[in-house]
């Protein structure tokens, strides 16, 4: 299928709280995506903006969330340099998960079979006592099982059955 970018609808997930997303924006660079590393302050910051954060949860610094009401993070975890939460969809990380440096969590897609190239957003959720090493990426709709070691660099597109 040949898609048109023209025919392409602009979802309106950014219009929806234009002025928090602006002012998220703003925040995001200055205490997330830089050497800003006090982990207290950032979750207080995310919770502020609608994020659930459970506790001793650990940010490091370089990291990238999208939107943070759609943000659910439980007991000691750990979120390495450089993680990039893509989320405009959930995200969910249950207890006692390491995310480490440069994971990506990528909740939208394209259907590149539709001419219009429509976006399509699903959840992502990492079940509890999982490690995801450093450099993977997950896709849209992936559920991670309790348990779970991923190895540096996997992409993972599809939840195990």
């Amino acid at each position: 299928m040949i898609f048109k970018l023209s025919k392409f609808k602009k979802p309106k997930i950014y219009r929806d709280n234009i002025t928090q997303n602006i002012i998220w924006y703003i925040v995001n660079n200055l205490f997330f995506y830089s050497f800003f590393p006090f982990s207290n302050i950032k979750i207080n910051i995310l919770k502020l903006f609608g994020a659930k954060i459970g506790e001793n949860v650990i940010f490091k610094e370089y990291v990238r969330i999208k939107f943070p009401k759609k943000l659910i993070i439980g007991n000691n975890v750990w979120i390495g340099s450089g993680v990039w939460i893509d989320n405009i969809e959930e995200v969910i990380i249950e207890d006692n998960c390491c995310i480490s440096q440069d994971v990506y969590f990528c909740t939208g897609n394209h259907n590149a079979n539709l001419e219009t190239f429509d976006l399509i957003a699903k959840k992502i959720i990492v079940k509890k006592n999982s490690w995801i090493a450093a450099k993977c990426i997950i896709g849209p709709g992936v559920e991670i099982k309790e348990n779970s070691f991923l190895k540096i660099g996997s992409i993972i597109t599809q939840s195990k059955k």
